[in-house]
């Protein structure tokens, strides 16, 4: 039930297929100058319901691969232009016009919602594009606007610090056609038991991303280490092969055992990891194709029931819905070199982990945070430990990191010094990590 209280309050947050709209790639962006520019992605204007949407065919790409967009709108005609996100949000493609078409409705396939059957509207080539997380935001010629995300992977991550953007959870939320992993038209008992990537996803396109994942993006950007960019699907055996670090965004509950031995295995050749949200790791998902398959019953249980996501992240989930004041108890930890202050109101939210059975022997708390949870007291906790391998290993315990990043942007009260109290922890994180097992010298 916890969940279903959780959705509520994220989204309170011709025949044939048409001849492909030719690309026009443009040079690798370059820092943007100016407000106006760096403004010029976001969407002013949702417009109705199904006025324009739609989904790409391929969650990620290497640089220079094709993807087909499949889109369905009541516009006359629209037009798709790529901008990628980051510290200098910039276009790097544009369609030409293309014919708008209503496409059919959305089709339940034993209680999964897909537009698989939707024609495709163009193809779109990436190549110039380079690596990164990219929003495709669909222009009807009515107005309205709808985003497209998605990511163009790394074929290397050796000596890169990887940034991996948490689809299965985006999935697992989407609403769009009316079932998600959370509900369905008769409530919680009537949710989709499998969800599919072949359908738009709701609300503005990119709410998830938009709300856990891109401020994060931009302060490692920012940071100059070396960076690659993947999907958690993405991560396979081989994809983190001589990675320095390895960062989980701020959702990214829904993992399959292939993705967690990948990241496990990683941790245990050296390579630093960094849960900057809380949460992770709760779901044992499995994942077919272009579909996340979790019941919630039998097939798809806690990973606490049989391998605790502590053992990975350190410590684990303890509270919906968590409001509270982030207190730092190990200032002197390098983690937290150079920041000031040591209690940060609304820092505490919506979830928080903390330390717990399966724990790993010699975590550290780095910041407890005494709060109180739905009437019950709790605690949340910030905790680094030590693999053996040397790889250090980041949890924040709270869900609004990087929210907290925003400053006073974020809401529930949290004030700008969070957000340079974040940051500047972030960087840190970082920048040590880019060089390596972070308890070698």
């Amino acid at each position: 039930m916890r969940k279903v209280l959780l959705v509520v309050l994220l989204l309170a947050a011709g025949c044939g297929e048409p001849p492909p709209a030719a690309p026009r790639p443009v040079a690798p962006p370059a820092p943007i100058v100016g407000a106006d520019v760096q403004e010029s992605w976001r969407i002013h204007k949702q417009g109705a319901e199904h006025e324009i949407e739609g989904y790409a065919d391929r969650v990620s790409v290497l640089p220079g691969e094709r993807l087909r967009l499949h889109v369905s709108t009541t516009a006359p005609r629209f037009t798709a232009r790529a901008f990628r996100m980051g510290a200098n949000p910039a276009k790097v493609w544009e369609s030409d016009p293309v014919k708008g078409v209503r496409q059919t409705p959305a089709k339940v396939v034993d209680g999964t919602v897909t537009a698989a059957h939707w024609t495709p509207s163009l193809t779109v080539d990436t190549g110039g594009w380079p690596e990164g997380s990219y929003l495709i935001r669909l222009d009807a010629s009515t107005g309205a606007q709808r985003y497209v995300p998605v990511t163009v992977r790394s074929a290397s991550t050796a000596g890169r610090v990887v940034l991996v953007n948490a689809v299965t959870t985006w999935q697992a939320y989407n609403l769009w056609g009316g079932r998600s992993l959370y509900q369905g038209p008769g409530g919680y008992a009537d949710r989709s038991r499998a969800v599919t990537f072949d359908r738009p996803y709701d609300h503005s396109g990119a709410r998830l991303f938009l709300d856990f994942e891109s401020e994060a993006l931009a302060v490692a950007e920012q940071s100059g280490v070396p960076l690659a960019y993947l999907t958690n699907l993405d991560l396979v055996p081989g994809a983190l092969d001589g990675a320095r670090a390895v960062i989980s965004l701020g959702h990214d509950e829904y993992w399959s055992p292939g993705m967690r031995q990948v990241v496990t295995r990683a941790r245990d050749s050296g390579t630093n990891l960094a849960f900057l949200g809380a949460n992770a790791v709760y779901w044992r998902i499995a994942v077919h194709g272009r579909t996340v398959a979790c019941d919630k019953e039998r097939d798809c249980r806690l990973w606490r029931d049989t391998r605790p996501e502590s053992a990975l992240v350190g410590q684990m989930y303890d509270c919906f819905p968590a409001e509270g004041v982030y207190r730092v108890s190990r200032p002197d930890h390098w983690i937290f070199a150079g920041t000031k202050g040591r209690s940060f109101p609304g820092l505490v939210g919506v979830e928080t982990d903390r330390v717990s059975r399966g724990s790993p022997d010699g975590v550290q708390v780095l910041a407890e945070s005494p709060f109180s949870c739905g009437g019950r007291r709790s605690v949340t906790h910030s905790t680094y430990y030590t693999a053996p391998s040397g790889a250090g290993v980041f949890a924040s315990g709270t869900m609004r990191w990087v929210c907290g990043l925003r400053g006073k942007r974020c809401g529930h009260g949290v004030t700008d010094s969070a957000a340079a109290f974040t940051r500047r922890a972030t960087l840190n994180l970082l920048t040590r990590f880019a060089q390596g097992p972070a308890a070698k010298p």
